[in-house]
């Protein structure tokens, strides 16, 4: 089925102006390629086609550090699109780039256009508003980390695939016996900070920073070499040591490798659904991410990743009419529920989330709702809703070369936390300085 089948005459009721002559354009500047840049074509054709007053043209701007830069040089210059894809750890850093910016609750208002902030689950809706509700960026692609499991590494190692590996302590145990049967990459992960650090701290109703994780203000510390940090980052290590993880890159390095069947475990987003079911020929599953037992609260809930998308100042009344009309189209039911379907990521509005329930999605793909539970079972704490620091980008590029001190042995879990938090605070506060 089409999404245009799909989303039938729902999406042509989208069309909204009167105007059949001159299409006016949106520019919108990605991260995507790949499957997910396909997607995104699929959306963005499905929209144009949909109505006759706006073309939305899309553009891959690089990565999502590459796309941010470009989009602040792009300002600077006078130059910027209308939409601009922004991943979470940038969310500070647009808040604070007074001028740049024109927030998603004043586009929609100015347009008229009928938008619900509420509509969007907590988790996800919380990381993009300010303390009074008011939505700043649209949430787009949001994702929370999991554990991928390839079933048949588990069976070769005489392992139980349905074994239990909710908790570490668990996790540790099926180690071994990997290592022991042979297997050379018992484990690998992906995004090392954002899901070993940033979401564990979450995960485990510890802060990551001080300040209500930088929601409460600028004059923030960071908080991650805590008790529960150390101690996970130090087994960590030794595994490490012992061949029991394999560290492959900072990004998504290890995708590669448990897609290609070499890998037991895998630590990745939930989005890593798309690449695992078209190129896995391995019978796999999907667990929540586990946590350590005899952590008071935990588990807890994980935080967001991924993107939204952030509407730049300078355009004219009518291009911020058609950035309304598009995003709302974004967020709709139908197609939200599609994206979720065919990318992992989290439907971001509850409606979107029990139009794939309806449709018999999870019945038909067990695990893919074990995201969605994991965020949503409890409701956000000040430690568990999201991080919201500045520099956040450089911090990540500090943690990820003191994690990979630990991983090759030359420092202790202790030491090197210690070192990330002295040298992140540094940063944090210059930027605090700065604005």
């Amino acid at each position: 089925m089409t999404i245009r089948t799909l989303l039938g005459g729902a999406a042509i009721s989208l069309a909204l102006g009167t105007s059949a002559y001159a299409q006016t354009e949106i520019q919108f500047w990605h991260a995507f390629t790949g499957r997910l840049g396909e997607l995104v074509a699929e959306q963005v054709e499905t929209f144009n086609g949909a109505q006759s007053d706006y073309t939305v043209v899309a553009t891959h701007k690089g990565n999502y550090s590459e796309t941010l830069n470009a989009g602040i040089a792009a300002f600077r210059a006078g130059e910027q699109p209308d939409i601009l894809m922004v991943f979470e750890v940038g969310t500070a850093t647009m808040m604070a780039a007074k001028g740049a910016i024109k927030p998603v609750y004043e586009v929609m208002a100015d347009a008229g256009a009928d938008f619900d902030p509420d509509a969007f689950i907590g988790a996800v809706k919380g990381y993009y508003t300010t303390t009074e509700g008011e939505m700043l960026s649209m949430p787009f692609n949001s994702s929370t980390p999991v554990l991928w499991v390839n079933r048949d590494a588990l069976s070769e190692a005489g392992i139980d695939p349905d074994t239990d590996l909710s908790t570490w302590q668990n996790v540790g145990a099926v180690l071994d016996q990997l290592k022991e049967a042979g297997n050379e990459c018992p484990l690998t992960t992906a995004w090392q900070s954002w899901i070993h650090l940033e979401n564990l701290s979450a995960y485990h109703n510890v802060p990551f920073a001080t300040q209500d994780n930088g929601f409460a203000g600028f004059d923030t510390e960071l908080a991650l070499n805590g008790p529960v940090q150390v101690k996970h980052i130090e087994t960590m290590g030794e595994w490490a040591q012992d061949g029991k993880f394999i560290y492959a890159g900072r990004r998504n390095e290890g995708g590669a490798n448990f897609r290609a069947g070499e890998c037991a475990l895998f630590t990745e987003s939930s989005a890593g659904y798309a690449g695992i079911k078209s190129e896995a020929s391995f019978d796999f599953d999907v667990r929540p991410l586990p946590y350590w037992e005899g952590v008071e609260g935990a588990p807890q809930n994980t935080i967001i990743g991924g993107a939204s998308l952030w509407v730049m100042e300078g355009q004219s009344d009518e291009e911020y009419k058609g950035v309304a009309e598009f995003l709302n189209f974004l967020s709709s039911p139908e197609i939200q529920a599609k994206w979720h379907q065919d990318t992992g990521y989290l439907p971001i509005t509850a409606a979107a989330g029990e139009l794939t329930r309806e449709q018999g999605f999870y019945d038909e793909n067990p695990g893919t709702d074990v995201a969605v539970k994991q965020m949503t079972t409890n409701e956000p704490t000040a430690n568990s809703k999201g991080l919201r620091l500045g520099s956040f980008d450089q911090i990540r590029g500090i943690i990820d070369e003191e994690l990979e001190a630990v991983w090759s042995g030359d420092k202790s879990a202790q030491a090197a936390l210690d070192s990330a938090k002295e040298r992140g605070d540094q940063l944090l506060r210059r930027f605090e300085a700065a604005n």
